[in-house]
């Protein structure tokens, strides 16, 4: 358990606060890192983007949002190694004293999954409590004392924000632009009695949408009829259940490789097909789904600040007869396909399911 500063209240003010927590920053991120050397980068990092956003941090609340930005930024380095995550799971538990509920919350999963990632480092580790907590004061107390580089901090804290504010104002100007256009043109065609607002001027065609949508976590979607699926830092989710499943575990952590899972869940009037996408760079630019002859563009639910894997799913349910195709596919049919942004095949999948 991490000693706690005996020091009067910090108030809201950044530069008591950064001072007063550097210390204990520092050693959590020496656990999480296991290197002497990234410790300090990484607690530095954390301090430059909470600056950036101090002003919206809750004053109640800062070291919640504080350590979640730790864990959080250290994890989305190594996305993919899941003993990084079961490593995040015993140092929040075992050297800060949190509980699996806390845990659970910092990490954006579920209690379910952080029992279980406690136990298995647990095992790894030696099955220890109290010699792991041992190792982890012995590893806290080889560290070199330092100050908090506050002065380069702030510096870097305020050029993030610049960045921020310039980058949500140039996205405000576009939108702006945007609706003033779009105002303009139904004002100037709105006598013609010919055309639709949701028509291009040139061919008539409908105005295209993006498939793809960014949730935060544990958001619910409906896919489909009594089928609702969700996102966390841990895996995909689904509440339906499932004629065919990829053998993907939803707690899994995602692997580096491109790839993309399928699932057949039986609903109303059809069958509804969807999985994992994951180990791209960025979000796709579209998923193809083909059921025999036809294929159709799926959509895609990206969860908020980690773009490269998701869930994707078909917009409405298939009939049985297209689903037929599906479950008698060949071991080495595609059925889908993830493409990038320039429109690269990314990622395609092979009958790698199983009927349960």
């Amino acid at each position: 358990m991490p000693p706690t500063p005996a020091v009067p209240p910090t108030g809201h003010d950044f530069a008591t606060y950064a001072g007063t927590h550097w210390s204990g920053l520092t050693a959590t991120a020496r656990l999480l890192t296991d290197e002497p050397g990234a410790a300090h980068e990484l607690a530095r990092r954390t301090l430059e983007r909470m600056c950036a956003q101090w002003r919206r941090v809750p004053c109640d609340d800062v070291d919640f949002h504080v350590r979640r930005c730790l864990v959080r930024g250290h994890l989305r380095r190594l996305r993919g190694r899941r003993s990084a995550r079961r490593r995040a799971v015993l140092v929040l538990r075992v050297w800060e004293g949190r509980t699996d509920a806390d845990i659970a919350q910092l990490l954006g999963c579920s209690v379910g999954a952080v029992r279980a990632r406690a136990r298995r480092g647990l095992e790894a580790a030696g099955g220890d409590v109290g010699r792991l907590r041992e190792q982890y004061a012995r590893a806290v107390g080889e560290l070199t004392p330092s100050e908090v580089p506050l002065a380069d901090v702030r510096a870097r804290g305020r050029r993030q924000r610049r960045r921020r504010v310039a980058v949500t104002g140039a996205g405000c100007a576009v939108l702006l632009t945007a609706v003033a256009f779009l105002a303009d043109g139904l004002v100037r065609g709105g006598g013609s009695g010919g055309g639709s607002g949701t028509e291009d001027s040139a061919g008539g065609a409908p105005a295209a949408t993006s498939p793809v949508r960014v949730v935060a976590p544990g958001e619910r979607v409906t896919t489909g009829p009594g089928v609702r699926v969700w996102l966390t830092a841990d895996g995909g989710h689904w509440s339906g259940h499932s004629v065919i499943e990829g053998h993907r575990s939803s707690d899994e952590p995602l692997d580096d490789k491109p790839g993309v899972t399928l699932r057949v869940d039986s609903v109303k009037g059809g069958f509804l097909l969807s999985g994992l996408y994951y180990g791209l760079r960025g979000e796709p630019g579209r998923v193809s789904v083909r059921t025999g002859d036809r294929a159709t563009t799926a959509k895609v639910l990206v969860l908020a600040g980690d773009p490269g894997w998701g869930i994707w799913y078909a917009s409405a349910p298939v009939p049985f007869e297209d689903a037929k195709a599906v479950l008698s596919a060949r071991p080495d049919e595609r059925i889908v396909t993830v493409y990038d942004t320039s429109g690269k095949a990314a990622a395609r999948s092979a009958r790698d399911v199983g009927l349960i």
